[in-house]
C-alpha cells in the first residue's frame, strides 16, 4: 500500500524518510513542491497529487507535511487516516509532533514506523499496543542508550493484547484509582457575510477519552439526543450494530487516550453562531485607511468566550497599521501582512475593540475588496450543537469508577467577510 514516507518542513527540507519494499528517490517530492507553490496557504495543498507512476498523499499538521507515496490504487482516505494516526502516536509518545521532537527521537520514530506498517500495510496502530512493543522515551533510558550505543526501548516479548479477541486493549491492566474521562469537543466552521448573516455553518465534533480502568470493563455511553449526530465514524472498539439499533455506544475501551467517535453536524441543521464582529474597514485614495472592529458574544448560553484571537490578512499594498486595542495586544507581520489581535477572555459588559489607521505604500491604489477576518475562540462547558451525554454504565467489573464528562466548543475555520 504505502511505498515510501517523507516528512517535510515549511522550508521545503525533507528531514526524514522511510521506505518499504524499495527506495524511492526523494526527488519524487518535486511534484509535491510544485503543487505547494500553487497553493494559497499550507492547508490548500491538494491531499492527493497524481504523478506519472505514483500518487502522493499528504496531510499538514503542526507546521509539517507528512507525505506518503503509493504506487497502486488505494482508498485515499485510508492513507490519510493512517498518516493522522502516525502524528497522533508521535504526539502521544513525545507530547508534541514537531521537527525538533522528531529529530531528537529519530530511532524511536523509525521503530514505530516499522511496527505500524508491515511491508507497507498497517499492522499495529493502537497506542497502548505500541507502548508494549516500544517503550516511550524517558531520561534514564536516553542516558543508557547514549552510554551503551544500543536501543533499549524495544520489548523482547509480544504484547498480550495481540493474542486476544480485543486487540486494542492490553490484558492484566490494574489501577489503584479507576477513572474514565470523556471530552466532547466541537469545532464550528462558518462563513459570515457583511450583514452578519450565516452563509455557511457546520460542526465537526469528536469525543476523546482517557480511560484508566482495571481489568476488562465493558462500557455503555448513551446520549440525551443521539439523532443530532450525523456522518459518525467510530473507533474499532465500538459495537456498530448496537449503535444502529439503540443509538448507544457499547465498547470495551483501549487503555489510555483514544478517540471514541467523530461526527459531523451539517448545515441542514441550524448551527448557533456564538460570536459576532462589528467591523468598519475602509481604504481611500491617497494612501490610507480606517480600521475599526468590535467583538462580542452572541449565543453562548451564559458561558464565557475565552482564548479569542482575531487574524486579518491585509493586501500586499498595506505598509503598516497603527491600532489601539481596548483589551489584549496586537501584532503586525510586515512580511506576511497579517495582523493578529490576541483578545483573551471577553467580558460581556465591556466589549473589546481595535481601532486605528492603515498605511498604504506610496502611489499604491486602494484595494478593491476588504480583507476577511478569521476568529479563533474557545467556550468551556458547552457543546454548541446541544449534544449531551445522558449516562455511562460499566459492566464486567465490580468496582465503581470515577466518571467525568467535559464539553468544549472551539472555532474551526471561522471567517467573517467585510
Amino acid at each position: 500500500m504505502i511505498h515510501s514516507f517523507f516528512i517535510i518542513n515549511n522550508s521545503g527540507d525533507v528531514f526524514m524518510e522511510k521506505h518499504w519494499k524499495s527506495v524511492i528517490n526523494k526527488s519524487i517530492c518535486d511534484y509535491f513542491f510544485e503543487a505547494q507553490g500553487k497553493a494559497v496557504s499550507p492547508e490548500d495543498v491538494p491531499p492527493v497529487i497524481p504523478t506519472p507512476h505514483h500518487y502522493l498523499i499528504n496531510i499538514y499538521r503542526n507546521q509539517l507535511y507528512y507525505l506518503a507515496v503509493v504506487t497502486t490504487e488505494v482508498p485515499p482516505l485510508f492513507v490519510i487516516e493512517f498518516l493522522h494516526r502516525v502524528v497522533d502516536t508521535m504526539e502521544d509518545y513525545f507530547n508534541e509532533s514537531t521537527e525538533s521532537s522528531i529529530k531528537e527521537n529519530y530511532v524511536i520514530v523509525y521503530e514505530l514506523l516499522d511496527e505500524m506498517l508491515d511491508n507497507g500495510f498497517p499492522l499495529a496502530v493502537e497506542s497502548n499496543i505500541l507502548k508494549e512493543l516500544i517503550k516511550p522515551p524517558n531520561l534514564l533510558r536516553t542516558i543508557a542508550e547514549t552510554v551503551t550505543g544500543k536501543s533499549t526501548s524495544v520489548s523482547g516479548s509480544l504484547p498480550t493484547g495481540q493474542l486476544s479477541n480485543v486487540p486494542w486493549r492490553r490484558t492484566g491492566v490494574k489501577y489503584a484509582n479507576n477513572e474514565a474521562y470523556f471530552d466532547v469537543i466541537e469545532e464550528i466552521d462558518a462563513i459570515i457575510d457583511k450583514s452578519g448573516s450565516t452563509v455557511f455553518g457546520e460542526i465537526q465534533g469528536y469525543i476523546d477519552c482517557l480511560i484508566k480502568l482495571s481489568g476488562m470493563p465493558d462500557l455503555t455511553l448513551s446520549f440525551m439526543n443521539p439523532r443530532l449526530l450525523d456522518d459518525v465514524s467510530f473507533h474499532p472498539c465500538v459495537r456498530f450494530k448496537r449503535w444502529e439499533s439503540e443509538r448507544v455506544l457499547s465498547f470495551v475501551p483501549p487503555d489510555g487516550n483514544f478517540r471514541l467517535i467523530s461526527y459531523h453536524i451539517g448545515s441542514q441543521n441550524l448551527v448557533a453562531i456564538p460570536v459576532y464582529i462589528r467591523h468598519n474597514i475602509s481604504f481611500r485614495e491617497g494612501g490610507g485607511g480606517r480600521f475599526d472592529i468590535t467583538v462580542g458574544p452572541k449565543q453562548t448560553m451564559g458561558k464565557t468566550l475565552e482564548q479569542v484571537v482575531i487574524e486579518v490578512p491585509f493586501p500586499k499594498c498595506v505598509l503598516n497599521v497603527t491600532l489601539t486595542p481596548t483589551q489584549g495586544k496586537y501584532s503586525f507581520d510586515p512580511v506576511g501582512k497579517v495582523m493578529t489581535w490576541d483578545v483573551g477572555r471577553i467580558d460581556p459588559t465591556k466589549l473589546p475593540s481595535l481601532r486605528g489607521m492603515i498605511s498604504l505604500q506610496t502611489g499604491a491604489a486602494p484595494p478593491e475588496a476588504n480583507p476577511p477576518i478569521s476568529i479563533h475562540f474557545t467556550i468551556s462547558q458547552m457543546a454548541v450543537s446541544g449534544i449531551k451525554v445522558n449516562r455511562l454504565d460499566m459492566y464486567g467489573e465490580k468496582y465503581k469508577p470515577f466518571k467525568g464528562v467535559k464539553y468544549v466548543t472551539k472555532a474551526g475555520r471561522f471567517q467573517v467577510r467585510t
